[in-house]
């Protein structure tokens, strides 16, 4: 299996640290308003990495963290007169609910920055031993200049970093390019620390949730692209201090997405948010159509895309209700450990999703044919299970209650005898119930 390394721009054999076993991070949002639509595409994407992952056999540790304590956040309390806490529990809350609408739920750990406060300090105090950090009036900063092959995932060199540079940004830094680890603060949330009052930085929090859910190095660390300078970058450097490793061996991004061929922006007016945006559509439809376009390429929003989906969605679940209809009445049963090589051909080649969905079609194409023409279909239905458990689209593959059946079975026998008109009677009950 290959994955394409953010680390190094190339695709690599994917070899974990444990044999058979998998750990993997995703920076989560900072949870100070509703999540747009840009956020449910790491969501999405990396979902389904994990489920595939399991799939492959792999035992898989997935966390993804909530940025609960922010300057953000303390804004969004002024403006909606409540406190800090409360702005988190909402937006915490409301991104659930968002995740739980996209089918996304699977997951194993997702930690808070107030909850680890205490490893925060622990963290920061042993890069200050190091002399990777320093404390100036109550702020904590690192220093950037001290990790030689600082720029290694962005591409950027020091020296360019430094030339792009605001010097007057804060006056109390070394140098520029030093990024906070602990602010003070004046106004607002504020906590205890070793250097007095304030809240973490940013750049932080993650590297110390890791080493604590995980250790020194996980295997995949993802992110949307916007993520890798800096905020993946000074994750990096932190762990280059500390531990002298890359954090993760392997970095993946997927791309940003643009809307009818534009960068999704607000100033630009073209903001979805993703509660929004599932409301006229349903989970599958959306994952249908990202998945058409490869991960690591921006995903491009048109009606036309969606109309689409839409429509390829129809013909998976008319398919699926036709076999499940025939197999129920025949008992069989659908195989929901079943292994195709074919699928691992495809997404071993860094998650392509796109073939997989082109062979998903042929497969639905194959059992409509098998099932008119009452050919074997049940390796076709197996392997139709298994793509749409991998890519996080739900169907009903649930077999029909004997009164179902039996009501079926009453169907074709009053067509074979030519009883129309009790035939179309039964036909819109098995309609409304959702068998046809």
């Amino acid at each position: 299996m290959k994955i394409y390394n953010s680390l190094k721009n190339e695709l690599e054999e994917f070899k974990p640290i444990e044999d058979g076993k998998v750990t993997m991070y995703v920076c989560g949002p900072t949870v100070y308003n509703y999540v747009h639509i840009g956020n449910m595409r790491p969501v999405i994407t990396f979902d389904m990495v994990y489920k595939y992952l399991k799939y492959k056999g792999y035992e898989v540790k997935y966390a993804s963290n909530f940025t609960d304590i922010n300057p953000k956040i303390i804004s969004a309390a002024k403006e909606l007169g409540i406190t800090e806490r409360e702005v988190a529990d909402k937006f915490i809350k409301a991104y659930l609910e968002d995740v739980a609408s996209y089918n996304c739920t699977d997951i194993d750990y997702r930690p808070t920055v107030i909850e680890n406060l205490d490893n925060i300090f622990t963290f920061i105090t042993k890069l200050i031993e190091k002399d990777y950090a320093y404390e100036v009036d109550g702020d904590v900063y690192f220093r950037v200049n001290k990790v030689k092959d600082y720029g290694i995932l962005s591409n950027n060199t020091l020296d360019e970093l430094e030339s792009g540079a605001r010097v007057d940004v804060d006056p109390k830094k070394e140098d520029p390019l030093d990024f906070a680890l602990w602010r003070k603060t004046t106004e607002g949330e504020q906590f205890k620390s070793p250097w007095g009052m304030g809240i973490p930085g940013w750049h932080t929090e993650c590297v110390v949730m890791i080493n604590s859910l995980f250790g020194e190095k996980i295997d995949i660390h993802g992110g949307g692209v916007d993520l890798k300078f800096p905020h993946h970058e000074n994750e990096i450097a932190q762990s280059m201090a500390l531990n002298n490793n890359h954090l993760a061996n392997y970095w993946m991004h997927n791309g940003h997405i643009n809307v009818e061929g534009t960068k999704m922006s607000k100033s630009l007016g073209n903001f979805i948010l993703a509660k929004d945006f599932i409301k006229d559509k349903d989970a599958n439809t959306v994952k249908l159509a990202m998945f058409k376009t490869h991960y690591r390429l921006p995903f491009n929003i048109t009606e036309e895309l969606i109309d689409e989906a839409k429509s390829l969605n129809e013909k998976i679940e008319n398919a699926i209700k036709q076999a499940m209809v025939d197999i129920s009445v025949n008992n069989l049963e659908i195989d929901k450990n079943f292994r195709d090589n074919k699928i691992d051909e495809i997404m071993d080649e860094d998650f392509n999703t796109p073939n997989l969905i082109s062979y998903l079609l042929e497969l639905v194409k194959e059992l409509n044919t098998s099932l008119r023409q009452k050919k074997d279909y049940i390796e076709i239905i197996n392997k139709i299970y298994t793509i749409t458990k991998i890519l996080g689209l739900k169907y009903n593959y649930d077999k029909l209650d004997e009164e179902s059946i039996n009501l079926y079975k009453e169907w074709l026998l009053k067509r074979s005898n030519k009883d129309f008109e009790s035939a179309d009677r039964i036909r819109q009950e098995l309609i409304s119930k959702g068998i046809l």
